[in-house]
């Protein structure tokens, strides 16, 4: 799994446009659906911080992680920024296929295709770490973006231009057609000069059908394919299981 290093600190200006409460809302309203009380959620590749200050916000109490160092950072600025009665997200620096932590949570969420960063071996290895982290029942919520999305980047060239910063992507499929590469670089005004920054990130491209069987071989249950959540319009995939830990819990 690849993680955000310098363009962390330009990554809010870029995304501007992500609707982080209406993805709270559907959240909440997922909780309700499952008629689950859920009191502690983990934030999964976090990022910097703003769906789990929305959250917090809320009233839950959160465990953020996330891979990058460099967002964890923007991510604890926010957090530190919470008004009274918020509890304070806690942050930890992990990856998602080695997760280890204290206890347990009613919930566990991943947002904005994170788990498309990560290859099939460390899908099954995260699938099967996180089910030791929620409580029995506890829900495993996610999105990712669908194969046709991703192919129907390739070759292409983006330009995002904000007032003081330029942004261009180039995305190109791998040989096999099952990852989708892209280089990006960031160009920042700093007076009359540039400070220009790049990284190169890797998306692998997951069959729903891959996604659901992997679920259900790490002893998730009531898996649901959802296509109503936000920017679903842009064919984005949501996924709700639960932590069938209660049925395999004499192992």
């Amino acid at each position: 799994m690849i993680s955000y290093g310098p363009l962390a600190s330009r990554y809010d200006a870029l995304t501007t446009d992500v609707p982080y409460k209406a993805l709270a809302d559907y959240y909440v309203r997922l909780f309700e659906e499952r008629k689950k009380t859920v009191k502690s959620i983990l934030d999964l590749a976090c990022g910097t911080g703003t769906l789990a200050s929305e959250l917090s916000h809320r009233g839950y109490e959160l465990i953020a992680v996330d891979r990058s160092e460099e967002m964890l950072a923007e991510a604890m600025q926010k957090f530190y920024s919470l008004p009274e009665g918020c509890i304070p997200p806690m942050a930890l620096c992990q990856s998602l296929s080695e997760l280890d932590l204290y206890g347990t949570s009613d919930a566990a969420v991943s947002s904005l295709d994170s788990l498309n960063y990560l290859s099939e071996t460390e899908l099954r290895a995260f699938f099967s770490r996180v089910r030791y982290f929620l409580e029995p029942g506890g829900l495993l919520i996610f999105d990712v973006n669908p194969p046709e999305y991703f192919r129907a980047l390739d070759g292409q060239v983006f330009v995002d231009e904000k007032e003081d910063l330029l942004c261009l992507w180039r995305a190109e499929l791998s040989a096999e057609g099952l990852e989708l590469h892209y280089d990006m670089d960031v160009f920042r005004q700093r007076g009359k000069l540039w400070q220009r920054d790049s990284e190169t990130h890797v998306e692998y491209i997951h069959e729903p059908e891959l996604l659901m069987n992997l679920l259900e071989e790490s002893g998730f249950r009531n898996i649901a394919l959802r296509r109503d959540g936000p920017l679903s319009e842009n064919g984005r995939l949501f996924f709700v299981a639960e932590n069938g830990w209660y049925e395999t819990s004499g192992e």
